[in-house]
């Protein structure tokens, strides 16, 4: 998270705005929590574009709980098509097959999830509920770099994404979009609080299974305080909201200033690995994540030695996931440029150690 946004939150944490309180200690019904609340809803709404006819739902869950949740919602029982490009579409449609007829109609997996497979390819399913897709996996480090159109593919079935590790980091455009969720604790806010933004015709079709607290509709209609809302993690979203609306560079503001901040970070790492024979990265360079890199010594044998450097240097969390190894920088919007010129001095340095 942004050091200004965590500043700010401990300078409030026993008084919010003179008001005597804590935001952790507010009712989620009183005046002071209600226009944080609001102030959150409405930077969110602007920081993402987000249109008119599309509600947005602060919830508990994080990924994982969505992945059961938006079939509950949305599947009316039939069949849902994703497209399985990583881990995490991957846990999807294991969840969503509880609660529908889930279908792969495209999958990177013969690719070892190195590449996007191309949607003139995928086998969509006529009269399908939804068409799910991860736009970034963080632990492969695939991204779609833009928005599948599936009217474009002749499918009229609402497009699904989750976008909860690289949200906020690009724009994204709400016409191919029914429904988009999140995890807040990538770019947004700490962990336990969800985002969803979901079309207005979309609410109202639960299965009579779904829990009232997380349908869609009763949750739209309850202004997300059906039940007790993650106050303490609205309020930081809401910091965090108002620092990305803040945001510049050049002529851009909010989003459009961190996707150019995003592009440069990005676009310096991969340039020095690629550069490298001591690195690699595997992803198909038109679909490389720019929120989390994986990258590869030659040599694995040094991997602890590379670690444990790199923890002296104050660069922490650098192993890659246990089902993929390597190593993995995830740089997402709080990161600045200067955390990734020290990553990449290191690496260099790492490297010239090894000569």
């Amino acid at each position: 998270m942004p050091e200004e946004v965590l500043r700010q939150a401990a300078a409030e944490m026993l008084d919010w705005h003179g008001s005597g309180m804590g935001v952790m200690e507010m009712s989620h019904r009183g005046k002071e929590f209600g226009a944080i609340y609001a102030k959150a809803e409405a930077d969110l709404r602007a920081l993402l574009d987000v249109p008119a006819n599309f509600r947005i739902l602060f919830m508990q869950g994080g990924g994982l709980g969505e992945n059961a949740i938006v079939p509950m919602n949305l599947s009316r029982g039939s069949v849902a098509d994703f497209v399985v490009t990583g881990s995490w579409s991957v846990k999807s449609h294991k969840e969503a097959k509880r609660y529908c007829d889930a279908r792969v109609v495209a999958s990177n997996a013969d690719d070892q999830h190195t590449r996007l497979p191309d949607p003139a390819t995928w086998k969509l399913t006529p009269g399908a509920a939804y068409v799910h897709v991860c736009t970034n996996e963080t632990i492969n480090g695939i991204e779609f770099q833009t928005l599948p159109d599936l009217a474009a593919l002749g499918c009229d079935a609402p497009l699904v994404i989750d976008f909860s590790s690289h949200v906020a980091s690009r724009s994204v455009d709400w016409r191919r979009v029914g429904l988009a969720f999140g995890g807040a604790q990538k770019n947004l806010g700490p962990a336990g609080l969800t985002i969803v933004v979901v079309r207005d015709d979309l609410l109202g079709h639960a299965l009579d299974i779904c829990p009232s607290a997380f349908n869609y509709k009763t949750v739209a209609d309850n202004q997300s305080m059906y039940n007790t809302p993650p106050t303490w993690g609205i309020y930081m979203a809401g910091l965090t909201f108002d620092w990305l609306l803040r945001q510049t560079e050049g002529a851009a503001t909010g989003v459009a200033a961190m996707e150019q901040r995003n592009t440069a970070k990005a676009e310096l790492l991969y340039g020095f690995i690629d550069g490298s024979d001591f690195y690699a990265n595997r992803i198909d360079a038109a679909c490389r994540s720019r929120m989390n890199v994986p990258f590869f010594l030659a040599d694995e044998s040094h991997n602890e030695a590379f670690l444990a450097g790199a923890r002296e240097a104050g660069l922490l969390q650098l192993k890659g996931h246990k089902s993929v190894g390597g190593m993995r920088a995830s740089i997402y919007n709080a990161m600045p440029l200067e955390g990734v010129q020290a990553l990449v001095g290191y690496m260099r340095e790492f490297e010239r150690s090894q000569a």
